[in-house]
């Protein structure tokens, strides 16, 4: 495609050059290899240039033929006449087609084509012309500027040999079906194309990035097929060009290429199949346990659930970690941020959330973008060997994959979420991590040459992550009721929360657990900060016995932290302070826990009502978690009673309060704590 190309079709309309005459030119510069040289060379003095074209080119030419080799643009000469050629045939009312064939067309034939030509454009007189082409088999095709009519026995043999594949991808592959395809193809066969089929050609490509010409009525967001099969998406408009993003390999695309539309928005299949596997993407399963059956076909790019389509947020989605069910705890259609620095374990909360909804009723998928391909079956032997494959789908986008499939990864995982969703189903959905998404999105735009903003980022960067968050919500009765949840994390650099997409994100979730590097290097795992943290909409959410248990749990370590700090500067403290510095240490041993081991309701209530009730003052600090580890055995063998109560009732009555007291002081008793 050639900048510009108006400016010298001006100059040829201008001084009304003859097509002849240029296509002599044409002719004479492309027999001689030394002539091409001379006029392209930039070191050849103007004067000899022009004593050559005096020679050999009419007059009417060779004005021009000198004006583009002062431009060095003598190679453009035979694109620039085609197009003076097409738009003089405008002018006259006279349309232009290529007709690629194994065997020429009769005259009768070709009389035909002509006047399907005229009809198809509306226009007088029609020039045809034939190419000839073996791997057609038989039939023909042809181009009218940027559609194309197949009639080709190559295409009708491909359309077969497509329905064939989808009906064995949809669980249809017996013989009765792939004759029934057979039969309904070779009936169609005679059937033409209605309204031809608009073609595009690629002008470069790179990077995962294609730019096309052509395929003026192209959609934002529609899905085109390259001729090697591959497929993109169309990310930008622009006047000459349309720009591309390619989901695959770039290898068989190159200049030229010929490239279709589809119709079609950017879709994946969904279906109860997926739970228990791994799928790339574009939701094409990669785990080696064979094709997967879909039940439906959903967009990736769906708009969100209105405000009259919502329901608040009021069940609780139990994450099974002691210190963000007590004091940030989430609810279904919630989305609460994970936020810190590399190797915090933002990913660990996220594993032992979906490792804790074994039994609840709860599909969860796991959203992997940008991730290693080694971490990523380490995190899928972790699941399988829990038993939570049977429940979750894993959706992986590794650091191999293009920027392009990156990109599109959380939209696709979303889409099959919402299958479930709008089946009335609760899900619960993390994507690790939404950081890596938006790089991948800036790359993408850097090439397709949008303009950059804060830190490299496009103007809509914001919209990218806010379109894709909103979509999980808790649906109304009316809609069955279903939710999606979502835990998106963020990787900080160096704890700096205010950088452009934490803030971002930050802004458009429902709250955000903070971990701190500090805290985790000194052993506090889970490193949440109670101060940064915050949960807006889950306390509604919250059971009202953990509500009761963990009471003034937050505001008695916030007071701890405070007068530790202050602490470090006196060495002589009042018993009432070392009580309160021993308490406060006591609940931040009780907040660890190790990794894959989530507690249920009942532990983390017997655990809080006796934090808060004081019953481990007397228990050394290093001792705690192995006190706390018999208590709760104690509970499980000989209070049976108050676990059942706790799990079924959910409330906590002063009775019950009083229940688990007395029995953690018994314990203590007998344990001589």
């Amino acid at each position: 495609m050639i900048q510009n190309i108006e400016n010298y079709l001006d100059s040829l309309f201008s001084a009304n050059i003859g097509v002849s005459g240029l296509e002599d030119a044409l002719k004479l510069i492309k027999a001689s290899s030394e002539l091409r040289t001379v006029l392209d060379d930039p070191n050849v003095p103007a004067e000899d240039k022009a004593k050559v074209a005096e020679d050999l080119f009419v007059p009417s030419v060779k004005d021009f033929i000198l004006q583009l080799a002062k431009q060095g643009k003598i190679d453009d000469l035979e694109e620039i006449i085609e197009r003076y050629v097409s738009e003089i045939n405008k002018k006259n009312n006279v349309a232009s087609a290529k007709v690629f064939c194994v065997n020429a067309p009769d005259d009768k034939q070709l009389v035909g084509i002509k006047k399907f030509v005229c009809k198809e454009t509306g226009a007088e007189k029609a020039n045809v012309e034939i190419v000839k082409d073996e791997k057609l088999i038989g039939g023909f095709v042809i181009d009218i500027g940027d559609k194309e009519y197949d009639f080709s026995v190559k295409h009708k043999l491909e359309a077969i040999k497509a329905q064939v594949m989808k009906s064995a991808r949809s669980g249809g592959a017996d013989p009765e079906s792939v004759i029934e395809v057979l039969q309904k193809n070779v009936r169609d066969f005679e059937e033409r194309v209605n309204g031809g089929e608009e073609i595009g050609t690629v002008i470069s490509v790179g990077d995962g990035i294609a730019n096309i010409y052509g395929m003026d009525h192209v959609m934002y967001g529609e899905i085109v097929v390259f001729e090697n099969g591959v497929k993109g998406m169309v990310q930008d408009l622009k006047k000459e060009k349309i720009g591309c993003i390619i989901f695959g390999e770039e290898v068989g695309i190159h200049e030229g290429s010929r490239v279709t539309r589809t119709h079609k928005k950017a879709g994946v299949p969904v279906g109860d199949a997926f739970i228990g596997r791994v799928v790339n993407a574009l939701c094409e399963p990669i785990d080696g346990n064979g094709d997967i059956k879909a039940d439906d076909y959903r967009l990736v790019e769906n708009a969100a659930p209105s405000i009259v389509d919502r329901k608040s947020v009021s069940q609780p989605l139990e994450t099974g970690i002691l210190a963000i069910d007590s004091m940030f705890p989430i609810g279904r259609g919630q989305r609460e941020l994970i936020i810190g620095d590399r190797q915090t374990g933002k990913t660990s909360i996220a594993i032992d959330t979906i490792l804790n909804q074994k039994g609840k009723d709860c599909i969860c998928i796991y959203n992997a973008i940008g991730q290693k391909t080694s971490t990523v079956a380490k995190l899928v032997g972790t699941l399988t060997k829990a038993g939570a494959m049977d429940y979750t789908v894993v959706v992986c986008s590794t650091a191999a994959d293009s920027a392009s499939l990156q990109y599109i990864s959380p939209y696709a995982a979303t889409a099959l979420a919402e299958y479930f969703m709008y089946a009335g189903k609760d899900v619960l959905i993390i994507y690790d991590d939404l950081s890596k998404h938006a790089v991948a999105y800036r790359a993408l735009s850097l090439l397709l040459e949008r303009s950059p903003g804060r830190e490299a980022y496009p103007g809509d960067v914001f919209y990218l992550h806010s379109r894709l968050l909103e979509r999980s919500s808790r649906l109304s009765d009316e809609l069955g009721g279903g939710s999606i949840t979502a835990l998106p994390i963020i990787e900080t650099q160096a704890g700096d929360v205010s950088a452009y997409i934490p803030t971002n994100v930050i802004s458009i979730t429902d709250g955000q657990i903070f971990l701190e590097s500090d805290l985790f290097f000194s052993g506090q795992r889970p490193a949440v900060n109670v101060g940064l943290s915050v949960s807006r909409v889950g306390g509604a959410a919250q059971t009202k016995a953990m509500k009761k248990a963990a009471g003034s749990l937050r505001v008695d370590l916030s007071q701890f932290r405070e007068m530790e700090v202050f602490t470090q500067f006196s060495s002589d403290l009042d018993e009432e302070t070392k009580a309160e510095l021993t308490y406060g240490k006591g609940l931040m041993e009780l907040l660890k826990q190790p990794l894959g081991n989530p507690m249920s309701l009942s532990q983390q209530v017997i655990t809080l009502v006796g934090a808060v009730g004081r019953k481990f003052m007397d228990v050394p600090v290093d001792g705690l978690k192995k006190y706390q580890a018999k208590l709760l055995e104690y509970f499980a063998e000989s209070r049976k009673d108050i676990i059942d109560e706790i799990e079924s009732g959910k409330v906590l009555g002063d009775a019950l309060k009083q229940d688990i007291l007395d029995a953690i002081d018994e314990f203590g008793k007998a344990n001589n704590g």
